[in-house]
Order: structure tokens, then C-alpha cells, then sequence
């Protein structure tokens, strides 16, 4: 188990300290929903959390492969709903892979990407468009 504090801090902005290692950070609503805009939303940090998740996830199931994962770089897009209620609608995830990727390690690569734990535990009524783009 893993505890936070969080805190409301008024003007639509919300503070969040991790437990553990009292690193911090803070949320704003975004601009399209009565907020700043000045910093990560809410539903930003579940968009940017599936592209976490997903990264750590793959370095983890191929420590003992050999292989470099290091450098992979991540695009995330969150689209909300624009029908009422609002929510996150899709997710979409490309990651831009290192070079040197054996073929044969792509298929359990992509495997892993749609199995991590914020993959798995988001509602199913969100769309999550993983894919995996190599240079060679």
C-alpha cells in the first residue's frame, strides 16, 4: 500500500505529495474546463501515466534480455469526450523506439505495451492506441 496526501489549494489547483518519498506534485484544471491551464490535469496524469506505466513496464519484463531500452521517447495524446459527461474518450501512445530492437523481441515488446497495470486498469469505454514505431 502507498499513501499520498493531497490538498486542495483553491482556484481549481490541487497539491499531491507522495508518501513514501514526499516528492510533489500539483494539478490545475485545464483551460477548456474553467482552470489555468498551468500545469498537468487530472486526466492528464492518467494519459501520462499509461505511457509510464507502459515504458516501465517493458524495461522490467526485458531487464534480462539485453536489451537498451534507454532513449525511448513517448508521445501522448488524451482526447476527451465532447459530448456531456465529460471524460477521457481515447488515449494515444506512440513510442519511438531505440534502434537495435531485434525483430524478434517486437512482438513481446508490443504484447507488453497493452499489459501493463494502467492499461489493464482503465475503463474499457477508453480507447488506448498503443504503437510501438522503429527506425530500422
Amino acid at each position: 500500500m502507498v499513501t499520498f496526501i493531497l490538498t486542495y489549494d483553491g482556484a481549481l489547483r490541487c497539491s499531491a505529495t507522495h508518501g513514501p518519498s514526499g516528492t510533489a506534485l500539483v494539478t490545475d484544471a485545464p483551460k477548456d474546463n474553467h482552470g489555468r491551464g498551468e500545469s498537468f490535469s487530472p486526466t492528464d496524469l492518467i494519459a501520462t501515466s499509461l505511457a509510464t506505466c507502459v515504458l516501465t513496464t517493458m524495461a522490467i519484463l526485458t531487464r534480462n534480455d539485453g536489451l537498451a531500452l534507454e532513449g525511448i521517447r513517448a508521445e501522448v495524446e488524451k482526447h476527451m469526450t465532447t459530448t456531456p459527461p465529460r471524460r477521457i474518450a481515447r488515449i494515444v501512445v506512440r513510442l519511438a523506439m531505440p534502434r537495435g530492437i531485434p525483430v524478434a523481441a517486437r512482438e513481446k515488446l508490443q504484447k507488453v505495451a497493452h499489459a501493463c497495470p494502467v492499461a489493464l486498469s482503465l475503463h474499457p469505454d477508453i480507447a488506448q492506441e498503443i504503437s510501438l514505431v522503429y527506425p530500422d
